[in-house]
Parts: structure tokens; sequence; C-alpha cells
């Protein structure tokens, strides 16, 4: 994910005063699987330049509540770039919550249940980490490589094969 500029935050914390009806009630629903099932979505999420209606990054779940002037281009420009992101994107007509909110709810708790389970929390006293998709991470119990080596391609006379204290 890329560094969230503070005007796109300050816009999410404007438009969160400023939510739609349907917004404010999907909202109290998706409220409530945070208290009943555990998820986490946020609203207005700001998402590297953009501002999700609703997301739980844990399960990489992104939830849009619109309006008539949505659909066009610039929105498939945002819905892409949220695919490269790793995010599964639920588009919902604000006439879909007015409606019919308990047949939109199944199609997020089907998402829900479809989604990768979540990162485990750090554990308590170890503080926040974040792991980077494809970065290597520190096996618990092994030894740092010697000063100056890594994961280096051949390995090296310490640790042949480039095996060290990191897994892919």
């Amino acid at each position: 994910m890329t560094r969230i500029a503070p005007h796109t935050r300050d816009q999410a914390k404007a438009l969160r005063l400023d939510m739609t009806r349907q917004e404010r009630r999907l909202w109290t629903q998706l409220r409530e699987l945070n208290r009943l099932i555990g998820t986490r979505f946020r609203r207005q999420a700001p998402v590297g330049s953009y501002i999700a209606d609703f997301c739980d990054f844990g399960r990489r779940l992104v939830i849009e509540a619109d309006g008539g002037g949505h659909g066009g281009s610039k929105d498939a420009v945002r819905d892409a770039w949220f695919a490269l992101q790793g995010l599964r994107l639920l588009r919902f007509w604000n006439r879909e919550i007015e409606d019919n909110l308990d047949g939109v709810m199944q199609v997020i708790l089907e998402a829900i249940e479809a989604a990768p389970p979540p990162p485990p929390s750090p554990t308590r006293g170890e503080g926040a980490t974040r792991h980077c998709t494809g970065a290597p991470r520190w096996k618990p119990g092994a030894s740092p490589p010697p000063r100056g080596e890594g994961m280096g391609e051949g390995g090296s006379p310490h640790h042949p094969g480039g095996q060290t204290g990191l897994q892919p």
C-alpha cells in the first residue's frame, strides 16, 4: 500500500461526518458484524489516494455504497487500482441498500466467508509489526545472519543455499 496523503486523510474525516442515509444504514450493520464476528470494517477509510466507503483491511474487502453519480470511467480506474492492491470490491447501489438491506448483508457475509483469514494480531508486548508481501520474515529462535550477509543468491559459507533465519 502507498502512504496516505494528509489531504486524503482530512477528506476521509469530513466524509465520516457527512455520510448518506444508505451509508449510515450499512455502517450500522457492519459495526454489528464487527461486534459479533470480529470483522474490522472501517468507514470512509483512506486506501492509497482513494477513500473507500467501508474497508476491512485484514480480509482485503472494500464495500462501496453508490448513488447515481457513480459507475463511470473514474470508478473503473479506481476499481482496477483496488484489484491491483489485492482488494476485493463489493459495490451496491443506494437503492439496493434501501430496498434490500438483508440481501446486501447476505452478499457481504458470503464475501467475508470466502476471504482469507486476517493476519493475527501481534502478541501482547511485542508491538505492531508490518508484514509486507514477499518480504522475508524472521523465524523465531533463528540466529541472525552474520553482519553484512543476507539471503543472497547461492548463499555463503555460513549459510549454504542462502538459508538464514529468514523465511520467504
